[in-house]
Parts: structure tokens; sequence; C-alpha cells
């Protein structure tokens, strides 16, 4: 079964281009299925529904996992085992009949403009980090960018064009399992681009590719790789390193601890698409969703809209009540 696992993620990777996190999370899924399945001795080629739904279900529960997590764990279970029945490793696939496990929809957590504004005034922009971290910040915030994506981006990525008679820049964006879409770039997310590109500090450190293209965003120290060795890739800013500055950043700046983190970053982008009334094919396409239902969940997010609204439609606004002079001394 090992080598018939390997084999699988293997396909799954080169062939449908899955990302290295996804790849990572079938390999554990996996791992724990072989165990379950020696420790209730149980051949995984012979394995009956009733099994399957107990290690998807209880077995999985014990060890702490969430319906969310063990949706995923049912995913790579069927890829699995399709792939062994259209190899002929199997007579029947197994997982026909396995249902995913039901789980709530949690709305996002946005980080607020403000918070937005004082994580962006954290960055000292007279030294190189500050510049570095200010671009970074701008990139995810501004445009939405998932952190694999910043992480991943070459110099090669940028693209420059022409637009009513100035240059712009958008960036082709590399994200979950090696899809790829050009984004535009706001002026400001430009500007602060720029000044790191062309700083002076950047021009001394070796981040030249095999290929002959360049990371685009560096790190300035880095512990586990020799000094000897520290070029090219493994001078690429880890996902690690810009999860803890932003953690930093914007707990010194006062940003909540909940809204502290890369994806309250891409959040906000999505909420001010919807604020904005962009529309649904293209705040998709913006944000890199395989499903449009995944880019209307920030419609519920946009709060200023849903308070307009709110205050014009709301039943109560059409009434005398107790507290309608006040309203209207407020309003005047």
């Amino acid at each position: 079964m090992k080598s018939l696992v390997k084999e699988w993620l293997q396909f799954k990777q080169l062939n449908e281009g899955r990302s290295p996190e996804t790849i990572k999370k079938y390999a554990y899924y996996l791992v724990l299925y072989h165990t379950y399945c020696e420790e209730h001795l149980v051949n995984p080629f012979e394995i009956k529904p009733g099994n399957l739904e107990q290690f998807t279900g209880l077995y999985l529960h014990q060890k702490k996992l969430v319906p969310q997590s063990r949706r995923t764990a049912v995913a790579a279970l069927k890829g699995f085992y399709a792939y062994l029945s259209d190899n002929g490793h199997i007579a029947t696939d197994p997982t026909l009949t396995l249902a995913y496990p039901a789980t709530a929809q949690k709305i996002p957590v946005a980080m607020g403009l403000k918070y937005f504004e004082k994580l962006l005034q954290s960055c000292d922009l007279e030294t190189f980090t500050g510049v570095r971290d200010a671009a970074i910040i701008a990139l995810m915030g501004g445009c939405g960018f998932r952190l694999a994506g910043v992480v991943n981006m070459n110099v090669s990525h940028i693209v420059s064009y022409e637009h009513d008679d100035s240059e712009r820049l958008a960036v082709r964006v590399v994200e979950k399992g090696s899809k790829e879409r050009q984004v535009p770039l706001p002026l400001e997310a430009q500007l602060f681009l720029r000044v790191y590109i062309g700083h002076p500090e950047l021009r001394h450190i070796n981040r030249t590719l095999p290929n002959g293209d360049q990371v685009l965003f560096v790190s300035t120290q880095n512990r586990l790789c020799p000094p000897w060795d520290y070029y090219g890739e493994n001078r690429r800013i880890s996902r690690r390193t810009i999860q803890k500055m932003i953690k930093r950043r914007g707990l010194s700046a006062g940003v909540p601890a909940n809204q502290s983190h890369p994806h309250a970053l891409r959040h906000l982008t999505g909420t001010e698409y919807a604020e904005e009334d962009l529309d649904i094919i293209t705040r998709q396409t913006l944000l890199g969703h395989s499903d449009p239902k995944t880019t209307e969940i920030y419609t519920q997010l946009a709060l200023r809209k849903l308070t307009k609204q709110v205050d014009k439609g709301n039943p109560l606004s059409k009434i005398a009540t107790a507290v309608t002079p006040l309203i209207n001394a407020l309003n005047k």
C-alpha cells in the first residue's frame, strides 16, 4: 500500500498540479488510514464501507480532527481508491458511497481598514526589512494574494503594461495547485513594490535561480542554512517568516490577534471588493476562487454597504418611536 500511496501522490502533484501543502495533507491522512487498518486487522484492498465510515468518523474524531479536516481525509481516500480502481488494483471502488462530514460555514474575519493602515504604518521605510515588509503587506491587503502566492513570487512574475498613457504593473501570481492568474496592482502597492525592487541593499543579495530568474522577496537571516549556501532559492522568504512578521507588527500596532494573520488581509480585499459592488465574476477572477460560492461569502462582510441598505429599508425608520426624535437630531 505504501508504494501505491507514493505513486498516487506523485500522480496528483505532477499530473494534476496539486500544491505541496495538499500533497502533505493527503499523505498524512493516508498514513493515519494505514495505521487504522493495522490496528483493526483490516486489509485496505478488501475494505468494507463500514470500516471506511468508522475511520473517517469515530477514529478521526478521537484523534481530535474537526469535520473540515475529516473532509480532507475523505477526499484523500476517494482519490486514492479511484486511482486504484482505474489502474486495476481493485475490482470496485469502496468509497463511492462514502459521505463527506457536514461542516458549518464560518464567516471569515477580515482585517479592518484602520488596522490595515496601522499595520502598514508600522513598517520603518528607512530600513530594508521595513520596505520589504511594507511591500508584502501592500500586496496581500491591496490585492488579496494568498501567503503561498507571495512567497512563490519571482521577478519574472512582474508584468509591465500601458494604461491611460502611463506604465502600470501587474503580477502573475501562482497559488493553489500551481494555478496562475494575472492581477493588476493598485498604484499604492505598485509604488511600495518599486521602492523595494530598487532598494540598494537588495542589489547586493544573490537571489538568482538556476534558470536566470530571481527570487522576489528575500529573507535576511536563515539559521538553518549554512552561509555558503545562502543564495538563490535559499534566500526566498518563508511562509513562517511572513506569518510571524504580520503577527508581530500587528500586535505592536494594536491590531486584534484574530486579525493579525495573512488571511485576514486577503479577507479585507474580498470585503472591500464587495463593498464597492465589483461584480461576482470580477471578484472571483481577482481573488482566484474556483467556486463563486466562496466569493459570495464576502458579500456578507460588506457591512458599510449593508448598513446603508438597513438604514434605508428597515421598518423602524418608517414609524414613530420613543427614540425617533433622538435619531433625527443625530442625523442633523
